[in-house]
């Protein structure tokens, strides 16, 4: 037989006062714990740009790689270039909550 509304509430208010006295014992409080999520903000103004410059740096390599002097000396390392750009990306975008 399914529980009614009222026994599920009243499990979920347990649940949560059973967490807040586990964290006050862990000497943790709100203030910290905002803190901490707004703590990786700049992730995102990381791993976009990292994410373009890789795109641009092949789609530029594809259309006029021989004319940029760079790229030219670089020759096929032009793709290694991107995708390290990318892959950077990737990387720095794992450790965004």
């Amino acid at each position: 037989m399914p529980e009614s509304k009222g026994r599920q509430k009243a499990a979920e208010k347990l649940a949560n006062r059973r967490a807040r006295a586990l964290s006050e014992r862990r000497g943790e409080n709100a203030e910290q714990k905002i803190r901490l999520s707004g703590a990786r903000d700049w992730v995102p103004w990381v791993f976009v740009p990292l994410f373009l410059i890789g795109v641009v740096w092949l789609v530029l390599y594809y259309i006029a790689g021989n004319s940029i002097p760079i790229m030219s000396s670089l020759g096929n390392s032009n793709i290694l270039v991107a995708l390290g750009f990318i892959l950077a990306g990737f990387v720095v975008s794992t450790a965004w909550k």
